[in-house]
C-alpha cells in the first residue's frame, strides 16, 4: 500500500463551501473512482484554515488511474466549476506520497 497526504489551504471565507463540496460531491466521486479516504481533518493548531486528508492506494499505478478518472469525470468538472463561481475555494494544494515504515500499524 501507499498513502497520499493532501493539504488544502482554504481561501478566506471559503471553508464552508469547501467542506460542502467535499461532503456532497468530492467524497462520493472519490469512492466511485477507487480513491479510499482513511480520514479527513481540520487543522486545530498550526497553519489554518486548512483541510487535510489521507488516501490509500494499492500502488502508484492505482493512484494515477484513480486520479485521472476522477479529474476527467464530467460530474466533477461541472460541480467544481459551479462551486467556484464566486472564486476559488483553495489557495493551494500540497500532496505527499507516503510509504509505511516497517513498524507502522498501517501497511
Amino acid at each position: 500500500m501507499i498513502y497520499e497526504w493532501r493539504e488544502y489551504y482554504i481561501a478566506p471565507g471559503k471553508a464552508a463551501a469547501l467542506h460542502e463540496r467535499f461532503e456532497k460531491l468530492t467524497s462520493p466521486l472519490f469512492e466511485k473512482h477507487g480513491i479510499k479516504v482513511i480520514g479527513y481533518w481540520n487543522v486545530l493548531i498550526g497553519e489554518t484554515p486548512k483541510l487535510v486528508y489521507l488516501c490509500e492506494f494499492n500502488n502508484l499505478t492505482h493512484r494515477e488511474q484513480s486520479w485521472s478518472l476522477f479529474g476527467n469525470d464530467p460530474e466533477w468538472i461541472e460541480g467544481r466549476q459551479k462551486s467556484e463561481e464566486d472564486g476559488a475555494l483553495t489557495l493551494r494544494i500540497v500532496s505527499s506520497i507516503l510509504t509505511p515504515t516497517e513498524y507502522s500499524s498501517l501497511k
